[in-house]
């Protein structure tokens, strides 16, 4: 397992640590925070046999190097990695129709905790991410993921385009997100699928493309205008509730 520690901020991402029981070694509180507010963090860290330090909120600006801890941090080891037939396994188990999003060279940390947010909420079983040439799982990704991280399976994989033929082995299919001339609403969205959400300056490498089954596009009203595309995490945010739809439909 790939497992290092580090700094985890902010009321959702600390609540759902804690909740999870999750290797939470100290749990940071401003002494500025509400007393019950304290409290409350205070009975979820007692349970978790973690060890609570009131600090002074300059303290924790320093410690999370970020104003937007709000009041809260955890020392806590980050989540381990899966494998890619875990996730399988995972929604299978379920007896569900493997969705599974592929992040093929995401950078922006809040753009991968965005989507491994959205991923939660539409019931998506794991994501997969690359071992170079993107971000991990970081504490600003928990920290916009709002605690999403700490319930979604993720595989570390050295290769996507390899990854993209195991999912294609399993007999799910792969649809890479980008431009083309039929709109997602126009495609079957349902059963076993796996959705390719490119890099924000590059998109989908092509050799991924060209081993994805098909390409699923979101119309803009705008096109061709001074902007150009969607951002990376609203992109994947609107595919990802058009095939939930879908395959609620279908199971009705």
């Amino acid at each position: 397992m790939d497992q290092k520690s580090e700094v985890i901020y902010g009321k959702n991402p600390v609540t759902e640590l804690l909740k999870s029981k999750a290797g939470v070694d100290t749990v940071f509180i401003s002494e500025s925070l509400n007393p019950s507010v304290q409290n409350y963090y205070v009975a979820l860290a007692k349970e978790c046999g973690a060890v609570v330090k009131k600090v002074h909120p300059m303290k924790l600006k320093s410690l999370c190097q970020s104003e937007n801890h709000q009041g809260i941090a955890a020392y806590a080891s980050t989540i381990e990695y899966v494998s890619l037939n875990q996730i399988v396994k995972i929604a299978r188990d379920k007896g569900e129709a493997p969705f599974i999003i592929v992040c093929d060279g995401i950078e922006d940390p809040h753009n991968l905790g965005a989507i491994m947010r959205s991923a939660y909420l539409m019931g998506a079983h794991g994501i997969v991410i690359p071992k170079r040439g993107g971000v991990s799982v970081t504490g600003v990704v928990h920290k916009t993921s709002a605690g999403a991280s700490m319930h979604m399976p993720v595989a570390k994989v050295a290769n996507i385009a390899q990854a993209v033929r195991a999912l294609k082995d399993e007999n799910i299919f792969v649809y890479a997100a980008d431009l083309n001339d039929t709109p997602i609403y126009k495609q079957n969205l349902t059963g076993a699928i796996a959705l390719v959400v490119g890099s924000e300056g590059k998109g989908v490498q092509p050799l991924v493309k060209s081993l994805c089954d098909d390409v699923v596009s979101i119309p803009m009203y705008n096109d061709g205008g001074a902007v150009d595309s969607y951002n990376a995490s609203v992109a994947a945010g609107i595919i990802m509730y058009e095939i939930s739809r879908q395959r609620t439909l279908s199971n009705k």
